[in-house]
């Protein structure tokens, strides 16, 4: 086998093996979600049982007692990824765009104060914003879970380096023919970013998706509880069972990965170009 053939198939392997190693905690908990408690007594089977169906039935219709029912959870936690990631693109492409094609005193000084905020640890402004959520009056509703997190230095700083590839013949040629930075933004940057709006989508709504800490600072409601924070209430539910609803759990854990997996394969093609791409 030639070198070049042989370096090309342990490349392949690696990735399989790698790929297998990431697949393994979702393909467990699959063959958990399939089999009745009772058969989890002793371990996790590695073959998949029959009962998924009715697994499903059951956390979808009635849930765990004690616990928010399934669809209310997964329903607030697209509500919020939704918002968050909205929220995010409102706020950080106009703050982008600023910064590219405007010119005014202190506007590098306000983009690296921003971007330093990625530097402080999530945990570390936690306890400002909490302050601040409290005094605003927005505990145990929606504006608490999306308010507080719409700010995004990251978002900022993606939609920059992709502005900064835009010719500036594009921006000189726009003033010649009179228009105005609103229109040039609704008419020529904002369609010219489509791929980079949609990756930076992708990567909010996942951000708003998985969120735990946050809510659970937030809102002691279950009417508000999103589905990352019910898996936890539904962890202690299932634990006071005389046998342990580990099937249960574990297919409400599959659940709550189909909308992320589906927003990702929907605009996967989107999400890549967006994170590669630039104006030429």
């Amino acid at each position: 086998m030639r070198p070049r053939r042989r370096a090309e198939v342990l490349r392949h392997v690696l990735l399989i093996v790698a790929a297998a190693v990431l697949a393994l905690p979702i393909y467990l908990a699959f063959v958990a979600a399939s089999k009745p408690a009772t058969a989890l007594l002793q371990g996790v089977p590695l073959a998949p049982g029959g009962q998924l169906g009715h697994n499903l039935s059951q956390v979808l219709v009635h849930g765990l007692p004690d616990s928010p029912t399934v669809l209310s959870m997964m329903g607030n936690s697209a509500v919020m990824a939704l918002a968050v990631a909205l929220g995010k693109l409102l706020l950080s492409v106009p703050a982008a765009y600023a910064v590219v094609f405007f010119r005014f005193r202190g506007r590098m000084a306000a983009f690296w104060l921003i971007f330093a905020t990625l530097m402080l640890p999530i945990e570390v402004r936690f306890f400002p914003t909490y302050q601040v959520t409290v005094q605003l009056g927005l505990l145990n509703n929606l504006g608490g879970l999306v308010v507080p997190l719409i700010a995004s230095a990251t978002a900022v700083f993606l939609f920059r380096q992709y502005f900064m590839t835009f010719p500036v013949a594009l921006a000189d040629a726009a003033r010649l023919d009179g228009i105005g930075p609103v229109r040039f933004l609704t008419r020529i940057v904002l369609p010219l970013s489509k791929p980079n709006l949609a990756a930076v989508f992708v990567l909010e709504f996942i951000y708003g998706w998985n969120q735990y800490l946050w809510p659970l600072l937030v809102t002691s409601s279950a009417h508000n509880a999103t589905v990352v924070m019910g898996i936890r209430e539904m962890i202690a539910s299932a634990q006071s069972f005389a046998v342990p609803q580990w099937d249960l759990v574990m297919t409400v854990a599959l659940l709550a990965l189909v909308p992320p997996v589906v927003v990702v394969l929907v605009m996967q093609r989107w999400f890549v170009k967006g994170l590669t791409a630039g104006i030429s």
